[in-house]
């Protein structure tokens, strides 16, 4: 089975690689090792959004800078997904852009609708902790057919997406996506965020268990990087979300 994570789909191939027993001398990766390199950069990309929330001005020139910012860590995303990278430096490089994203957009938000960053963390790992609790109970499984629907609806979302990007850009018009920060909110990026919240929050299911299955195989200790990494940027993502539907719910 597939992980809805681009990260963490890419260690279906590693783990095929190493079916026999890791190398002498080699430590196997464990759940604690993911989940303690997932709570340092977790702390890392808190503390980097605090600092840009207090330090970078609401400046002219903020909103080329959180475009550059924005592209930097899709291509961080894309070249350590693809390449499978398992060395820290880029992954903790990826965690301090998005620090510096993460603090001065959601200033922005907390500007203008006061209390909402607070309420979209709290939602944020609320929905985390819950799925978690799902997967330790067994409530909910990592199946071939719910990873095709949430893969699918990724998929979808993601394509929707760029189209009512460059709508925007050609139009001027606001579509799925709103991208101000005040102004009324047609029911359909309702939808939008909804669905992207329940396959956000569905997409760590196939997540865990791609992890579990990994420390099954054995891979070497370094991977839990790049586990790690897979969980914070669902984590990013899952949040993204949930901040714009709060918006769209205080206009």
């Amino acid at each position: 089975m597939r992980s809805a994570n681009p990260v963490l789909d890419r260690l279906d191939d590693t783990t095929r690689q190493h079916r026999l027993p890791t190398a002498a001398g080699a430590e196997a990766v464990t759940v604690d090792d993911v989940l303690v390199r997932t709570v340092g950069l977790l702390l890392l990309t808190v503390l980097t959004a605090a600092v840009a929330w207090v330090v970078v001005p609401q400046a002219g020139w903020v909103s080329a800078a959180l475009a550059g910012t924005a592209l930097a860590g899709v291509a961080l995303v894309l070249v350590i997904s693809l390449r499978g990278i398992t060395h820290p430096v880029p992954i903790i490089g990826y965690a301090l852009l998005q620090g510096v994203l993460l603090g001065v957009a959601s200033r922005a938000f907390e500007l203008v609708y006061p209390g909402i960053v607070a309420q979209a963390v709290v939602g944020t790992f609320g929905v985390f902790l819950g799925m978690a609790l799902l997967y330790r109970a067994r409530l909910v499984r990592a199946t071939p057919r719910l990873a095709r629907l949430v893969v699918g609806t990724l998929v979808g979302l993601l394509a929707v997406t760029l189209v009512n990007l460059v709508f925007r850009l050609f139009t001027g018009r606001q579509g799925v996506e709103v991208y101000s920060l005040t102004g009324e909110v047609g029911w359909l990026p309702y939808l939008f965020s909804g669905v992207a919240i329940v396959a956000g929050a569905l997409s760590f299911i196939l997540d865990f268990d791609q992890v579990e299955r990994s420390v099954r195989a054995g891979l070497p200790r370094r991977y839990a990087w790049l586990c790690a990494f897979g969980i914070l940027v669902g984590l990013i993502f899952l949040y993204w979300q949930i901040l714009r539907l709060l918006s769209y719910l205080r206009r």
